[in-house]
Formats: C-alpha cells, sequence, structure tokens
C-alpha cells in the first residue's frame, strides 16, 4: 500500500495517465460542474482538501498558459452540451465595488470568449445596480479594464438582455443570498446549477460525498485514503449568538483531536465562502470560552447569511512557503479538468491557521502541462488529483442538491 507522501507523488506522476483515465471514468456518467475551485492544504503527511466552490472568483490569478487550457476547456465542455450556443451570460455577483472580483469578471470572460463564442455578457438580475430605469452599468476594474454589466430579464422562459435571448448562462454568483427566479422553468441553460448556491450547500456534505469518491480512488490504486483527506464532523443545530449548540461543538473538536493529536481544528460555518464564519482552536474548551466578538464572527456570514450548523475540520498544518509566508493551493478546474492554479500566501498568518484572510496575496503558477514522469512536478500532479476527484464529489453533491 502507499502509505506516505513520498511514494505518493512518485506514483501519480510515473502514473500520470492511467490515474487520469480512471478519474475521467469515475465522472463519466454524472453531470459535472462547469466549473470549481479548490483550496488544498499540504502538511508533512497528507495533502487534503479543505474547500470547495462551484462559483470561483479568482480566474484573475490563473497565469495565461492556464487561462489559455481553460478557453479549451470552456469550448469542449460547453459545446458537448451544445453545439448552437453561440451567446453567453456571466450572471455575476452584487458586490460590484469589489474591484478584484471585477478583474476575475475580465478574465473569466476573456477565457470564455477565446473560446470561440460570438458574444459573452455579463448580465445581473439585481435592479439595485442600475439606476434611473437604466439597464446598463459600466465599472471599471481594479486593472483599469471597462465592465459593461446588463439588466436581464425573463422573457417568454429565456433569459433576455437587450431584447436578445441568451443561449447559455454561466453563474458566477454563489447564492449566499437567493436569487428569486424560477430557474426550473427556464429555457436557458445555466451551470454550474443554480440549485447548488450556498443558499442550499453544504460543506461537510460535500466533504461526505468527496471521502466516497476518495475511498474508490485510493481502493483502486492501493493508497492510503488518509494521505488525501482532513478528518470533520458535522455539528447541526446550533446558535453562536444563543451560546446554543456550543457543547456539541466542543464535544466533535475534541473527538478531531483524538484521531489527529496535536493538530488545531477549523470550526466553519457550513455555508458560504470568502474566508468568513471560521475559528481555528485547539481544544473544546476554547470553543466552550468564545468571547462575544468571536461568536458574533461565527454567527454569520457573507450576505449576512446566518449558520445553523458547521463543520469541524482537521487543521492541515501547511508546509508551504512563498517569500516565507506560509501558503496554500487553490486548483481550478473546468468541466472536471484542471486547468490552473495558484498559492494563496499570508503575510499576518501562521502555518495552522486561515490563510484565507486580511494579509493574503497570491503567486500564479502553471499547472496545466503537467505530463507523465515529470519529476519536478510531482506537487503539482497530486494537487490535480485532490482537486479533480473534489470535482468529482461536486457533481454528486448537485445531483442530490437538484433531487430535493
Amino acid at each position: 500500500m502507499i502509505s506516505n507522501l513520498i511514494e505518493l507523488e512518485k506514483f501519480i506522476t510515473k502514473n500520470w495517465n492511467e490515474v487520469n483515465n480512471y478519474i475521467d471514468s469515475l465522472g463519466s456518467n454524472k453531470e459535472l460542474p462547469l466549473y470549481t475551485s479548490v483550496d488544498i492544504r499540504e502538511s508533512d503527511s497528507k495533502i487534503a482538501p479543505v474547500d470547495n466552490n462551484l462559483y470561483p472568483a479568482g480566474f484573475n490569478n490563473l497565469c495565461m498558459l492556464d487561462l489559455q487550457a481553460a478557453s479549451e476547456q470552456f469550448d469542449s465542455f460547453i459545446n458537448k452540451l451544445s453545439s448552437e450556443v453561440k451567446n453567453i451570460g456571466i450572471l455575476i455577483e452584487s458586490h460590484t465595488k469589489n474591484k478584484f472580483y471585477l478583474d476575475n469578471l475580465m478574465y473569466l470572460k476573456k477565457a470564455v470568449q477565446d473560446a470561440g463564442f460570438e458574444k459573452v455578457e455579463f448580465i445581473s438580475f439585481d435592479k439595485e445596480l442600475f439606476i434611473d430605469s437604466c439597464d446598463l452599468l459600466n465599472l471599471e476594474s481594479f486593472s483599469h479594464f471597462d465592465v459593461e454589466i446588463h439588466l436581464a430579464k425573463i422573457d417568454n422562459g429565456s433569459i433576455v438582455i437587450k431584447n436578445e435571448a441568451l443561449d447559455f448562462v454561466i453563474m458566477n454568483n454563489d447564492q449566499s443570498e437567493r436569487i428569486d427566479l424560477p430557474f426550473e422553468s427556464l429555457k436557458t441553460r445555466i451551470h454550474p446549477s443554480p440549485k447548488a448556491g450556498w443558499y442550499a450547500r453544504s460543506k461537510a456534505n460535500h466533504f461526505i460525498y468527496y471521502k466516497e469518491v476518495l475511498e474508490d480512488f485510493c481502493k483502486k490504486f492501493d493508497i492510503d485514503s488518509n494521505l488525501l483527506q482532513a478528518n470533520f464532523e458535522k455539528v447541526k443545530d446550533v446558535n453562536f449568538n444563543e451560546k446554543s449548540g456550543l457543547e456539541k461543538i466542543a464535544h466533535a473538536v475534541d473527538g478531531i483531536i483524538d484521531r489527529s493529536p496535536n493538530a488545531k481544528v477549523f470550526v466553519k460555518g457550513d455555508q458560504g465562502t470568502y474566508g468568513m464564519g471560521i475559528s481555528v482552536v485547539s481544544s473544546g474548551e476554547e470553543i466552550l470560552n468564545l468571547n462575544r466578538k468571536s461568536r458574533n464572527k461565527m454567527d454569520i456570514g457573507k450576505n449576512k447569511i446566518k449558520f445553523s450548523s458547521v463543520i469541524v475540520q482537521e487543521g492541515v498544518d501547511t508546509v508551504l512557503k512563498y517569500d516565507n509566508m506560509p501558503a496554500e493551493v487553490t486548483i481550478y478546474l473546468v468541466g472536471g479538468k484542471s486547468v490552473g492554479g495558484f498559492m494563496r500566501a499570508n503575510t499576518q498568518r501562521q502555518a495552522h491557521e486561515n490563510l484565507n484572510s486580511k494579509g493574503m496575496v497570491f503567486k500564479k503558477f502553471c499547472i496545466s502541462e503537467i505530463r507523465q514522469d515529470q519529476d519536478h512536478k510531482a506537487k503539482e500532479a497530486v494537487y490535480s488529483i485532490v482537486a479533480r476527484l473534489s470535482a468529482i464529489a461536486a457533481a454528486v453533491e448537485i445531483d442530490k442538491l437538484k433531487k430535493d
């Protein structure tokens, strides 16, 4: 059995084609998400995914070579769904004052446009973004790109802008606040599914599905699955403001520490993104003794989503560094294929802490040209495999949400 990271890296690199072909087979009967990003932490003993975002907002952090790889995958994925797609809308978030988010939109648009589609436009149904009955909003991104956002409407079951129906819509809104639209009755195809917004998703459920996918993969190649996952538990029915359920969280924290001695433990809101609603603790007692400020931080997430459940997750102390800062990896995928990535480092955090917070910086690195037997690409190869397995788990997750 492959029981340590050195053996794993050698195996993945030497058997790159066989491993990826097997992952292709795992996803062959599933509706993979159009795109996703996976946050990965690497310690001395494991390389594990710690988050999966179905509506990624960091395309501006990919290198240009990987952005080209993303274009090729957008072309392949969308044309498999329909060869008639010409006009595409990108349904955006409403926090348009975030100029880095606008940069993300422009690079995402470039990747989709370079795939050969005739028109790619940014759209929103949020009328509060538009003033004086105007249906066009003009903004400038951090890198001084001109960003045009169109007010979208529903006409005869289709999403329409400028009196023209769109053929396809890319969701780039994570729905921490649910968009009130009759998605089920729309003719316009939307990817990833709007039913998988954070109003409905559960981080813990994703990792339940990831564990199932991983066990299948590891059984096939005789790999110790502990090398590729962090221990976790889900705790329901909590209210940080009222201090209810804290004993259950504390018990789960101590349980994780029993399985992973000396580990820090991440307690995360079970929904949402942007690194919000996270506490890093060393014992259950720390949860019981959270002060009001810390409890308030854990109570409410992005768009004021209230956390009523949490995922208690083994902390993976990162061994990666960038300019002597602790760092972690984010891998971007299109159609379940790894197309790019970057390192997230933080000037104000230590190796065991949440790096997706104030002080973070990004370093682009290219992963789209990994080939078999390239030993110097071993780390990136393992990151890619972990991300691909997480994307398979996301497909299972979306299927479950669509059936609910």
